[in-house]
C-alpha cells in the first residue's frame, strides 16, 4: 500500500521555511507554555510508558469521556488514547477497510478518509457540501451514496474547514442510515466544544454500537504538540484491534502527551480553558467577519463553529497563485488555499492563535494583496 501525498500536506511542506510576519488561518486556539503545567507535574516521574495501562492513562481516559458527554454511557475501557485525532482515524480505518470495500465521507472536509481510502483500494463515494446553500451535509444525499457495499462512513462534526455543524437530529438520520447497512461511522471532533450557534452536538460513539468518536487536545486547547488524541467505541473488539495496529506502528503514547493531558482535561482547569479560547475565538471571528463584509469580492458562509472557514476569492484569482503570493515579500503572510479541500476559488481563514499570529496585521496585508492582483484601486 502506497499512500499519496495529498495537496494539504504537499502545501504545507513547500511552505514550512517561509517564516511568515503573520497568519491568517491559524487552525488552533492559542497554545499555553509548558510552564502551566508544572506545578502539577512530577518531577520524577518516569519517563517510560504510562505502566497502567496499554490504552492510555485511566484518568485520562475518564476525561475524554467527562468532556465528550459519553459518561455513564461508554466506559474507560472503550477509549483508546492516541497519536492524535489523526493516529485514531488511521487505526480506525486500516483495521476496518479492505480493497474493495465503500467509503462515504465529504467535500468539502477533512481529507484523510478518503486518502488513505485510495491508498488501500477501496471505492470512494464522495458526498458535495455545496456553498450556494451554506455548505450543509445533505442527509438524502448521504443516504443515496451509501449502499450494502458501504463499509465506512466519515465525517467531521463541526466539519472541518466550513465550520458547519450536523445537529442532534441530523447525526441521528444518519445513525439510521448506517446501521440500514451496518456500516461503521467515523465522526472527528477534533473542533467540539467551539460552537458559536447552538450547544455542542452529541458524540456518535454515545448514539451508535458502531459509532467511533475521535478527538483530540490540539484544535479547542491548543496543545497539538502533544499529539494526544483519542478514538471512543462501544465495540470491544475494534478497540482492540486499534491497540494491535497501534503496538505494529507507534507502539504506546508518548507519557508527556498523556500526563500533560491528562491534567489540562481536569475540569477545574479545562472549564477555564475553553471558556478563554471561546472568548478569543469568537472575538477574532467577529473582526473577521467585519473583514470579508467589507472586502470587495471577498465572501464566506460565516462558522458556526470551530475555528476556520472558507472564504470565496474574487473572480479570477485561483488560491495557489494568491495563497504563494502573499507569502512572498512584501507581505510575509500565511494562508492555506483552498485547493487542500478541492476548493480551488477559496482561501481558508481561521481565528486560532491568539496574538502571536497578527491577526490584524495579516488582515492589512492580505486586502493590499487582494487589492494588487485584481487591479482594484485604494479607497
Amino acid at each position: 500500500m502506497k499512500v499519496k501525498i495529498h495537496t494539504l500536506f504537499q502545501y504545507l511542506l513547500d511552505t514550512t521555511e517561509a517564516e511568515p510576519e503573520a497568519i491568517v488561518g491559524f487552525s488552533l486556539s492559542r497554545s499555553p507554555r509548558l510552564g502551566a503545567f508544572l506545578d502539577a507535574l512530577d518531577p520524577d516521574l518516569p519517563l517510560d510508558w504510562n505502566q497502567q495501562s496499554f490504552r492510555g492513562l485511566p484518568a485520562l481516559r475518564q476525561h475524554v469521556l467527562v468532556q465528550a458527554g459519553l459518561e455513564g454511557v461508554c466506559a474507560p475501557d472503550d477509549v483508546l488514547i492516541t497519536a492524535g485525532a489523526a493516529e485514531a482515524n488511521y487505526l480506525a480505518m486500516m483495521q476496518l477497510v479492505q480493497p474493495g470495500d465503500q467509503i462515504v465521507t465529504e467535500t468539502p472536509g477533512w481529507p484523510q478518509a478518503e486518502v488513505l481510502g485510495r491508498a488501500i483500494g477501496a471505492d470512494i463515494r464522495v458526498i458535495e457540501r455545496r456553498e450556494e446553500d451554506g455548505w450543509p451535509l445533505s442527509i438524502p444525499a448521504l443516504a443515496d451514496a451509501v449502499t450494502d457495499r458501504t463499509k465506512l462512513i466519515f465525517l467531521s462534526n463541526p466539519n472541518n474547514p466550513t465550520g458547519q455543524v450536523l445537529s442532534t437530529d441530523e447525526l441521528q438520520e444518519i445513525v439510521a442510515i448506517a446501521r440500514r447497512v451496518g456500516a461503521w461511522l467515523v465522526v472527528d471532533e477534533v473542533y467540539a466544544g467551539l460552537e458559536w450557534d447552538g450547544a455542542r452536538a452529541p458524540s456518535v460513539a454515545g448514539l451508535y454500537e458502531r459509532g467511533i468518536t475521535t478527538g483530540s487536545v490540539s484544535k479547542a486547547l491548543g496543545l497539538q504538540g502533544l499529539r494526544t488524541g483519542w478514538m471512543v467505541c462501544r465495540d470491544p473488539e475494534l478497540i482492540m484491534d486499534a491497540v494491535i495496529l497501534r503496538e505494529n506502528s507507534s507502539e504506546i503514547m508518548n507519557i508527556m502527551g498523556e500526563v500533560i493531558a491528562e491534567i489540562a482535561l481536569r475540569p477545574e482547569r479545562l472549564g477555564p480553558a475553553m471558556e478563554t479560547a471561546r472568548a478569543e475565538g469568537r472575538a477574532n471571528l467577529d473582526r473577521l467577519d467585519r473583514f470579508v463584509a467589507d472586502e470587495p469580492g471577498l465572501s464566506w458562509v460565516r462558522p458556526k463553529a470551530g475555528l476556520i472557514g472558507l472564504a470565496r476569492l474574487p473572480d479570477g484569482l485561483h488560491c495557489e497563485e494568491f495563497a504563494r503570493r502573499l507569502l512572498a515579500k512584501p507581505y510575509r503572510t500565511f494562508l492555506l488555499p483552498g485547493t487542500a479541500y478541492g476548493q480551488p476559488a477559496h482561501i481558508r481563514l481561521g481565528v486560532g492563535g491568539g496574538a502571536e499570529v497578527n491577526l490584524d496585521e495579516g488582515l492589512s496585508r492580505l486586502s493590499r494583496c487582494l487589492r494588487e492582483m485584481t487591479g482594484a484601486a485604494r479607497p
